[in-house]
């Protein structure tokens, strides 16, 4: 059952892609929601609803949490659901930056069991189910670096206007510990890059909306990697804070995102 939701999730991810890859670059109409950066755009709406059409046609039964218009916005503790997220990094495909994903997780009881983040500008598609995480069909797995001088870690979902300070601290947190910083404004793209070894961590103290980071950090765990919120706990939704590691080190990650405060 948990396979044949992997395999729905990347149908399903696949296909709101495929809808929001035909819009990219093509002066599409922004409109914004709750302030000036917080953006959405028709291809948004369109590419959830193909992916739910996906969804529905092997499990019409299932709750769908989503982003964008009336969908339920928390995860059920109880029974299948599905969380989606059309276009994450709305921001960058405004921008006509290749860096956003159409992401699709399925969960249980609270527990996600499947996920897939395809970032078709990028032609990378990352899926997961039980054991390990692919990208492009090749299996993947976090990083094996163990010096910490050595990482490249993203401070990761953005800190609104009244809270830049935050970010200016979660920067100076990466700079002074890691080798380097990366900022790429989608946390989908992020954790799936966790999850491939191409950052050894992603720091946060907000609380991440369940569709910005589900399919991600389900990837990570998958791959090998470790996931917890800001006081070192297991992650789940509605943690405050997300620490993602390649769990080599995650006690100078934590250590980094709790800097932030």
């Amino acid at each position: 059952m948990d396979e044949d939701r992997a395999s729905v999730a990347e149908r399903a991810a696949l296909a709101g892609s495929e809808v929001a890859y035909e819009a990219f670059r093509t002066g599409i109409d922004v409109e914004t929601k709750s302030g000036k950066t917080d953006v959405v755009t028709q291809a948004d709406r369109d590419a959830q609803r193909r992916v739910i059409e996906v969804i529905r046609e092997t499990h019409p039964e299932d709750a769908i949490v989503g982003e964008e218009e009336d969908e339920l916005k928390e995860v059920p503790e109880t029974g299948a659901a599905w969380i989606i997220d059309p276009i994450d990094g709305t921001n960058n495909f405004v921008r006509d930056t290749q860096i956003w994903a159409t992401s699709v997780a399925a969960v249980k009881d609270g527990e996600t069991v499947a996920a897939a983040n395809v970032l078709p500008a990028l032609g990378d598609k990352y899926v997961a189910g039980d054991g390990e995480a692919t990208r492009n069909g090749e299996r993947v797995t976090v990083s094996e670096k163990t010096d910490p001088e050595t990482f490249a870690v993203a401070p990761t979902i953005w800190w609104g206007f009244d809270d830049r300070d935050e970010y200016a601290r979660a920067c100076e947190a990466v700079v002074t510990r890691f080798a380097d910083l990366r900022r790429y404004g989608c946390a989908q793209a992020v954790l799936s890059m966790v999850a491939s070894g191409q950052l050894e961590g992603a720091i946060t103290n907000v609380r991440v909306n369940a569709w910005d980071s589900v399919a991600g950090v389900h990837l990570v765990r998958q791959a090998g990697g470790v996931v917890t919120d800001v006081h070192g706990d297991r992650w789940e939704p509605g943690c405050e804070g997300l620490v993602a590691s390649n769990g080599e080190a995650h006690d100078v990650v934590l250590d980094a995102a709790q800097d932030i405060e």
